[in-house]
């Protein structure tokens, strides 16, 4: 009886608390949401929560001229800030008018930036400094979160701060330059090739690639010699976390087919992203083989390659469609190597510089040609390396002036630099 009695009043509880339950949906859908003292209103919480869900927008903006692994670093920190990366490409014209003619135009410009992996939208012809107008589009029409720049000055020709406003706003963030690399730099390189090329039947001179390439040059003059404080060889010291922090943590699957293309790769350009590009569609994973400085110097000239081995090699893993590469590939292409990296297709542009061994019979795709798995590739754009070395060379004075102002800018700024962390 005592049970009996027991699973009655639980029972009887059941429906009353159902009851009442059910009486207090119906009155918070009929009334409407209840305030609570000390508790912020149901809608301000969603509209809190929707705005936590809104994922964090950055802009970074840049000339990007002969866009480098400085550049795409910068990016790479620049997109560790926030959720999505939205890049501004510096107008032809503006650079022209702060910082002298560029050597590449905005259409290859864009080309190299929307190619990089950390990068999800580009916005082109961006002015040079932020004005209130474009900085209240970046707000409101990009909904941008933040502003952000290396830790090198950028001042105007009138000697004012490029992003005043941002900072004045609270909406700027800093990031750490690359060090041992800039265009300025790139472009004095290929301003000494020029000077040590006329002089070098006139006196005996070690080449310039050994000291690219070893990353120990040291500072020369107009002349050509080793003293003065003329152009800045490159200073870049290779890390493993450099290397990793540009590489992808994804490996080809066990079904993937697997593309290969291998080549100099010196002075990344619109032309070797293009190729990349197709190269990609071909298959699931792309694998690119990056030559060393001594064969690029054997092949093309004790002059090149312009820039070194790593700096070539980040370069290439910078870019989005560029899934592992191979640091100091051979020359040729062996069925071993073709084992085992499960390569099926090795390709290669119609547009490169050094294109005799095609007239041998054996040359570096003779292997992958007998197995039936070599293919050309029609280049979508005719740039090649000597390509961008020319502009410099047809326009040399006014290239010279740009540098010597920006050099001493850049030596100002390495004087006095402090210690940034990056990411």
């Amino acid at each position: 009886m005592e049970a009996d009695s027991s699973k009655a009043k639980l029972v009887a509880a059941c429906v009353i608390g159902g009851i009442v339950l059910g009486a207090s949906v119906v009155a918070l859908h009929v009334a409407g949401p209840v305030a609570i003292p000390g508790l912020p209103p149901v809608d301000a919480l969603r509209r809190r929560f929707r705005r936590r869900r809104r994922p964090v927008r950055v802009y970074m903006d840049g000339c990007f001229d002969m866009m480098h692994y400085g550049h795409c670093n910068a990016l790479r920190q620049a997109r560790a800030l926030g959720d999505q990366l939205v890049v501004g490409v510096v107008s032809d014209d503006e650079i022209t008018a702060n910082k002298g003619p560029p050597v590449t135009p905005l259409r290859e410009r864009m080309v190299m930036v929307g190619a990089v992996k950390w990068v999800d939208d580009v916005i082109p012809d961006a002015p040079y400094a932020i004005t209130e107008e474009f900085m209240k589009k970046l707000f409101t029409e990009y909904n941008i979160d933040y502003i952000i720049h290396g830790d090198d000055p950028c001042l105007l020709p009138d000697g004012t701060d490029a992003y005043a406003l941002a900072k004045n706003a609270g909406r700027y963030k800093q990031i750490k330059r690359t060090e041992g690399v800039s265009t300025t730099d790139i472009v004095g390189r290929m301003l000494l090739c020029v000077r040590e090329r006329s002089a070098s039947d006139r006196r005996n001179h070690s080449s310039l690639q050994r000291q690219f390439s070893s990353g120990h040059g040291q500072k020369i003059d107009d002349s050509g010699t080793g003293t003065g404080t003329g152009t800045r060889i490159s200073h870049f010291l290779p890390t493993s976390r450099r290397i990793v922090q540009f590489s992808n943590s994804r490996g080809p699957g066990p079904d993937s087919r697997i593309v290969y293309i291998d080549g100099a790769f010196d002075l990344f350009h619109a032309g070797h992203v293009e190729i990349l590009r197709l190269a990609r569609g071909l298959g699931d994973f792309l694998l690119v083989g990056i030559h060393t400085d001594q064969t690029i110097s054997s092949t093309r000239g004790p002059h090149r390659p312009i820039m070194n081995l790593h700096e070539r090699s980040l370069s290439v893993l910078a870019c989005r469609y560029v899934d592992e590469v191979i640091i100091g590939a051979p020359w040729d292409i062996s069925k071993d190597m073709i084992t085992t990296f499960n390569i099926s297709l090795v390709v290669q542009g119609t547009i490169a510089e050094n294109m005799d061994f095609a007239k041998d019979e054996s040359h570096p795709y003779a292997v992958p040609m007998e197995m039936g798995i070599y293919r050309r590739l029609a280049s979508p754009l005719d740039i090649t390396t000597s390509t961008i070395i020319r502009r410099i060379v047809s326009n040399h004075e006014a290239y010279q002036k740009r540098n010597e102002k920006k050099e001493a800018s850049e030596k100002k700024y390495y004087e006095s630099k402090n210690f940034v962390n990056g990411v």
